[in-house]
Parts: C-alpha cells; sequence; structure tokens
C-alpha cells in the first residue's frame, strides 16, 4: 500500500513506523493493536499522511488525552507559529530548564551592522546566540543557506561583550534551532563551523523530540482538551509549558470553565508530565 506525503510523493506504507509512533504516545501494545485494527478497516492505497495522522490521534484521543497530546508533539510546536514568536519563548524555556538564563526578543549592535537575535542564553562564562527557524508546514527543511547566513551573524557579534544578568560575556557557541528538518548539507556545513544544531530529529537520541519526552517540556499547545483561544489567553500570561499548569493549577481559573472541566484539563496535563502510572 502507498501513502501521500504532504509534498505530494507516494512512498511505501510503514506499519511499523506507524506503531512505533504511536507506542511512544505511551499507549501500550494491546491499546496499539486495537488501535491498528481500527484504522486497517479505514486505510486505503494513496491516503496521505495527513489523513493518518488524524484517524490515529482520534483513536488515542478516545482511549486517553494524555495519550493524543503527547502523539501529537509535532503538531503542538508548528502550532506554535504563525510568526514563531512563542516558538522562541519555547526555547528559552528549554534553555532555563537547563540552568541557563534567558532573554528573548534582542536587538544588538555588531561590529558591521545591528542583528535581530532570537535568543541569548547565559550559564556561567557560557553565552550562547540562539538562532530560531521557525516552520509550520508538515515536511518544511532546513537549509544549508540558513546556517551560513547565521555564521556572518555570529562572527559580526562574537568579539563585542554584552552585558547580561549584571555579567559582561561575549558570545561563545552558536545555536540553530529549528522545529523541522536539517538537509545534509545544513548539518555538514554546521558541524564544520562548529554551530551547534537542534531539530526535530537531529542529533539522533538528542533531538527535540528526546529533550521533550525525557524533560516533560511540552508545549502548551500539546493539550487537546482546552481549544485554541484557550491555549492563546494561558500563553498570553506566560504559561508556555504543560508543566506551567501543574506548577500553578490557579492559572486555569481564567478560562471561567466548569470545576469538572478544570479538573478533566489539569488530568490531561498530570497523565502527560508524569505518565499512567503515577
Amino acid at each position: 500500500m502507498k501513502v501521500r506525503k504532504y509534498t505530494g510523493e507516494l512512498v511505501d506504507f510503514d506499519l511499523d513506523r506507524l506503531k512505533g509512533s504511536l507506542l511512544k504516545s505511551g499507549a501500550s501494545e494491546e491499546t496499539v493493536e486495537a488501535i491498528w485494527d481500527k484504522m486497517s478497516r479505514s486505510v486505503f492505497n494513496g491516503i496521505t499522511t495527513r489523513q493518518l495522522y488524524k484517524m490515529a490521534f482520534q483513536l488515542l484521543k478516545q482511549q486517553r488525552h494524555s495519550l493524543a497530546a503527547r502523539y501529537s508533539l509535532k503538531k503542538a510546536l508548528r502550532d506554535l507559529g504563525p510568526t514563531g514568536y512563542l516558538f522562541e519563548k519555547w526555547v528559552a524555556r528549554l534553555f532555563e530548564y537547563m540552568h541557563y538564563q534567558t532573554v528573548t526578543g534582542l536587538i544588538l549592535e555588531g561590529n558591521a551592522v545591528s542583528h535581530e537575535v532570537d535568543v541569548a542564553a547565559q550559564k556561567e562564562d557560557e553565552l550562547l546566540l540562539i538562532e530560531c527557524k521557525f516552520r509550520n508546514t508538515v515536511d518544511a527543511k532546513v537549509n544549508v543557506t540558513n546556517p551560513m547566513y547565521f555564521l556572518s551573524r555570529f562572527v559580526d557579534l562574537k568579539e563585542k561583550s554584552f552585558n547580561f544578568f549584571g555579567k559582561s560575556t561575549k558570545f561563545n557557541q552558536p545555536w540553530l534551532i529549528t522545529n523541522a528538518y536539517l538537509t545534509k548539507d545544513a548539518i555538514d556545513f554546521a558541524n564544520y563551523y562548529k554551530i551547534h544544531l537542534l531539530s526535530w530529529d537531529y542529533p539522533e537520541g538528542n533531538s527535540i523530540k528526546n529533550r521533550v519526552d525525557h524533560a516533560g517540556l511540552y508545549p502548551l499547545t500539546c493539550l487537546t482538551s482546552i481549544n485554541a483561544s484557550e491555549k492563546e489567553k494561558l500563553m498570553s500570561a506566560h504559561y508556555m509549558l504543560v508543566k506551567d499548569i501543574l506548577d500553578n493549577p490557579a492559572s486555569l481559573d481564567s478560562l471561567e470553565a466548569t470545576p469538572q472541566r478544570v479538573n478533566k484539563i489539569y488530568n490531561e496535563a498530570y497523565e502527560l508530565i508524569h505518565g499512567l502510572d503515577t
């Protein structure tokens, strides 16, 4: 059977890959088999990957909202758009988890020109210049021109001292981060010039997906029990992560929802972060 990718390309359907992604959501093998049994009655030759995703998502949601939330991480990162401003905020939280102090949305003067800086992150003598490349399409890739351009910005800024958090430091680590994929040329160029890379699936074993699943740094957009306007309201109040709801349950008061619905939202958040057996 063939499936049609977002680009229109037809490829062989990989059942093991589908089941693997369902297992990574936290679903048991028994649940995965039951979901595939239902899906198999509706799939057809030429079905789109988007249709497959929606089908799997809805069946997971019928089992548990938290399973669907974990399964939807890639889409949840795209939902931080459309401009990428919220993605930059989420990246800052990613580094704060690693004990960096961060600041976003800067205009800094280099030796030649001024630069918009997405995120600056500092820990001890490290000062990271972070470029965020947000993409809101499914199969988007960041090509080699992006690290090339970013390298020129880093070179223009790295010899100057900047005062962040009461300490004067020079940028000494360039980071290029995207929620999308990286082309091979982009990876080769960045590795040669020692630009740190972080994408949806790179580096292997320590990608965005790996880091989020390991540390529970799910963006608020993962939650399936609140709608888009409610997510926007919470994020505008600086609740960026699902963890933020658990740390401050009173944050849900702003939604003016019934106690039953608030409890449902909180339970989904708790299961997403702590798993189903805790």
